[in-house]
């Protein structure tokens, strides 16, 4: 790919309120390029979304909109239903290409969120648009949750011996960069690209090293098994049935142990492993520099 600057064109933003979101509208900004923000209220109205895309006069739409909570009835109507009618308002604009912000995960299809992503992704390859899919591995977001923990002394929980799993984090600043990078770059279109940040991947034990080593500490982990994620699921699994409290319930569950024993990495088709060989690099930050910025910052 190219990734050149594009001329400034007219970008119709879904999502601008989301951490990647807002990354992507400051780089358009950056770049120039004519911002209309579409709001998620504005999304649940297919009518009032398509008149402010024609409003707007839409070249691109760029959709970095996901559910927030990955159960099956958020997962449907935002990263299917949402997305479907961001799709057809951006047709209906007459704009020539649609960047979608999609997942790595949905190689593995296991959880709600993931088949809701896919059933899209087929929509949108099927409809005739100018469309680019993104797959990004693990956001420095994603990794950043023990921070707390390790200024505070406490260990580094890790899902077995930390290594079940590995992922090419990518940093926001280079992510929104990647994104509107594709915007009329033909080597991007009608593509589904994977992408990491700057390598070699990590582990979670690599990621917790790290951190502690930002802070200045030597490194302290306590495992947990991610079987007590299938056994909860289990268990409340059984009234799922009746409950549908209990049925997302057992859906985070079931997501907590995609995410603890499955690496973010592209999937080899000739092996069926995950390869970080085969998973694109690009930017220039790193977790460990996220990690001191985290740090210094309080």
């Amino acid at each position: 790919m190219s990734q050149g600057t594009a001329r400034p064109v007219r970008v119709a933003l879904a999502g601008a309120s989301g951490t990647i979101g807002q990354a992507v509208a400051a780089r358009l900004a950056a770049e120039g390029h004519e911002v209309a923000a579409q709001g998620r209220t504005l999304l649940a109205d297919p009518r009032a979304l398509a008149a402010a895309l024609a409003d707007a006069r839409a070249e691109v739409v760029i959709s970095c909109i996901a559910s927030r909570s990955g159960a099956p009835r958020d997962a449907e109507a935002v990263d299917h239903r949402a997305n479907a009618a961001l799709l057809a308002a951006a047709q209906g604009a007459g704009a020539r290409q649609f960047i979608l912000l999609s997942a790595i995960c949905v190689q593995k299809p296991r959880l709600a969120f993931q088949h809701a992503k896919l059933r899209f992704e087929a929509e949108l390859a099927a409809s005739g648009i100018g469309y680019t899919i993104i797959r990004p591995t693990a956001f420095f977001k994603s990794l950043s949750g023990q921070v707390g923990r390790v200024k505070a002394g406490k260990p580094f929980l890790i899902f077995g011996d930390g290594n079940l799993t590995r992922c090419k984090p990518i940093s926001d600043g280079d992510l929104a960069r990647f994104i509107t990078g594709c915007i009329d770059d033909p080597e991007a279109l009608g593509r589904i690209l994977p992408i990491g940040g700057p390598g070699p991947a990590v582990s979670l034990r690599d990621a917790g090293t790290m951190l502690f080593a930002a802070a200045g500490k030597p490194p302290r982990f306590t495992s947990v098994s991610p079987k007590m994620f299938t056994y909860a699921a289990r268990v409340m699994g059984l009234g799922a049935g009746l409950s549908g409290w209990l049925a997302e319930k057992a859906e985070y569950t079931r997501i907590a142990h995609y995410y603890a024993t499955e690496s973010m990495l592209v999937l080899d088709p000739a092996t069926g492993e995950y390869s970080a060989d085969l998973t694109p690099e690009f930017g220039t930050e790193t977790l460990a520099d996220h990690y001191r910025r985290l740090l210094a910052a309080d």
